[in-house]
């Protein structure tokens, strides 16, 4: 079972996104079978902030001096899954997910799904620094948004 942790530092989130918790709850309760992890507490965090921040972020813990739409910070490295697990924390920030501010809900939502199970994916230490484990990583990325687009539409 996965459990996670939801917060917020910027106020725009609100104004798309009535029900955070609800919203990313409901996305991890339509993965697939085997990234449900049943019969085991597995765990994250989940900030919403904003470019501000990810920039900060990314030049403090990757130093990278710019923005980007999410962060992920995998608390260990060893992709073996125990029954209790904390995966670590996922950043994503507004202003890339808003982009561009014209664009409906449907639309906004969906770039929100794709992106955090991009952020979970890397919480399971995928990667895509090589195009072959790109390749693998995009795979995984596509099979798990069929699975929750089905269940939530």
């Amino acid at each position: 079972m996965i459990s996670i942790n939801v917060f917020s530092d910027e106020r725009a989130w609100s104004k798309r996104l009535k029900k955070k918790e609800l919203f990313f709850k409901n996305i991890c309760k339509s993965f697939p079978k085997k990234y449900k992890f049943s019969n085991k507490k597995v765990s994250f965090t989940l900030l919403l902030s904003n470019n501000k921040k990810t920039k900060k972020l990314n030049k403090d813990f990757r130093n990278k001096n710019r923005t980007t739409d999410i962060l992920s910070f995998p608390f260990d490295e060893k992709s073996k899954i125990s029954k209790k697990n904390y995966l670590g924390d996922i950043i994503i920030s507004f202003n890339f997910v808003d982009r561009p501010r014209s664009q409906n809900l449907k639309i906004f939502k969906d770039k929100l799904i794709r992106i955090f199970i991009h952020g979970f994916l890397h919480l399971l230490n995928f990667d895509h620094k090589k195009n072959k484990d790109y390749k693998i990583m995009l795979k995984e990325e596509d099979f798990i948004y069929q699975s929750v687009i089905s269940k939530l539409n």
